[in-house]
């Protein structure tokens, strides 16, 4: 009988020991003996191992402590000097009395499998390491639209956190998009592509082109979407600055159409005057002809101005003087729409030093900007708009308040976005878009208070001197 089962431990597809506790070896299976080698007389890790001392994580020793079998995966080395990736397992073998006298240990060739496992490891992490720094914004979202995962570029940009839905990082919104290329995908399969505009978490605004794709389970169902999104910025900048250029001159065409017929009538005083010799026709039509070219210079200066970069005219104008004018100048438009209109300045506010035409351009935007958004409001019976001038020893402050259709945050975070308007057709994109480049060009900004059907509020903060070190240029854009 001893025969039989000494056969069965000889023929076992695997290496077989008994271990005593000192960890020799005291019998072994034929396959160890083919392997390993000779082991009478030595401890099992100068047999697997060839190394001086136990090993330090020792399943047989932890058997004949506790009695219970124990598993674990080892590399050893054979006699011929190959590494071989095992499983461990432990049994202790016990006398008559109970008490545990030896451990079985049997070790199974894994080293197969344990290569496929490195090699899918790898391969992850290949994979792992593309997601990672491929250069764009990479989530992937579930069903709910949350993100459930996001590469080191989205991460840093809009300062993910797992969970949140997609809408909610990329553009502050309380509501999906619409329309929602990511829900899309989950419905038909296909993939897609949309462009966007988005806030990252420093509040800068990014162009990028979406595209999504689906994700499918074992079942071939899309159970989650992969949205890449590439940053176009700088191509969308380029061809607003292109496009601000052809809207610009095609706006101001037909006004120096009428300026050079008013021109050409000023010269025709001048020709006729000079043939009957009358100096008051003479310097009736010369006078038409200064003002004419005195308008257009104006308005090819405000496209130059428009269309390419160019240093502020710095003069020292007053405060005071200057919002007056300029608030009287649209008194009559706020009248003819029926909004109250009024201007607090305080007298104390002296001078300083700005470019009048690009500020009086800022200061008519905003303005108009305030009556829109008034004129557009259909739920108020009553609208007032109202400028103040304030100010102190470094800076002037203007103010422009309303009680119009106000913005969302969405729509606060892109109000100086070139051609981007919160009023629809009702304004064109590029007045905020305008009046952010002269203040900033002054060394100076725009923030604004809003609430969607309340009103908003722009202040306009410019320092009394122009920024040290030279003149900011104006940039038609950035």
């Amino acid at each position: 009988m001893d025969d039989i089962y000494k056969g069965y431990f000889d023929s076992m597809p695997c290496f077989l020991t008994l271990q005593d506790r000192e960890l020799r070896i005291i019998d072994a299976n034929q396959r160890f003996v083919q392997e390993f080698g000779d082991f009478e007389g030595r401890h099992c890790y100068q047999v697997y191992k060839q190394r001086p001392e136990k090993c330090e994580a020792c399943p047989v020793e932890r058997t004949f402590r506790d009695g219970l079998p124990h598993s674990q995966e080892e590399l050893v080395r054979t006699l011929d000097g190959r590494e071989v990736w095992v499983i461990v397992y432990t049994t202790p073998i016990r006398d008559k009395a109970g008490r545990i006298t030896s451990v079985m240990e049997m070790s199974t060739d894994v080293t197969d499998i344990k290569l496929l496992q490195n090699q899918l490891r790898d391969s992850q992490e290949r994979y792992r390491l593309l997601f990672e720094e491929v250069p764009c914004y990479i989530s992937i979202q579930d069903k709910d639209l949350r993100i459930l995962e996001a590469n080191r570029q989205h991460r840093e940009a809009f300062g993910t956190s797992y969970g949140s839905k997609c809408y909610e990082v990329y553009k502050h919104r309380t509501q999906e998009c619409l329309p929602c290329i990511v829900r899309q995908t989950f419905e038909d399969g296909e993939v897609r592509m949309h462009e966007e505009v988005v806030t990252a978490r420093d509040e800068k605004q990014m162009n990028v082109l979406v595209c999504t794709a689906p994700i499918r389970d074992s079942s071939g169902q899309v159970d989650r979407v992969i949205e890449m999104s590439t940053d176009i910025t700088q191509i969308r900048q380029l061809q607003d600055k292109l496009g601000s250029i052809g809207l610009l001159i095609g706006s101001i065409s037909h006004g120096i159409k009428g300026l050079l017929n008013g021109l050409d009538g000023g010269i025709y005083l001048v020709n006729s005057g000079l043939k009957r010799d009358d100096r008051e026709r003479i310097n009736r039509g010369w006078e038409i002809a200064l003002r004419n070219v005195d308008r257009i210079r104006s308005m090819v200066m405000n496209m130059l101005y428009y269309a390419k970069d160019r240093e502020p005219n710095w003069e020292t104008i007053s405060a005071k003087e200057f919002i007056e004018d300029v608030c009287s100048m649209m008194a009559e438009k706020a009248k003819q729409l029926d909004v109250e209109f009024r201007y607090d300045i305080e007298e104390s506010i002296d001078r300083f030093e700005a470019d009048p035409h690009a500020l009086r351009s800022m200061l008519v935007n905003l303005l108009e900007n305030s009556l829109d958004a008034c004129r557009i409001d259909t739920k108020k019976n009553d609208h007032n708009v109202t400028v103040r001038l304030k100010g102190n020893t470094d800076t002037v402050l203007i103010e422009f308040e309303d009680n119009g259709i106000g913005m969302d945050r969405e729509s606060r975070e892109k109000a100086f976005s070139m051609f981007f308007s919160s009023k629809g057709a009702g304004g064109t994109g590029l007045g905020l878009f305008i009046s952010n480049k002269i203040a900033q060009a002054h060394g100076g900004r725009i923030d604004i208070e809003s609430e969607e059907g309340v009103g908003s509020r722009f202040v306009v903060t410019i320092p009394r001197r122009r920024p040290a070190g030279g003149n900011i240029e104006i940039k038609a854009s950035e």
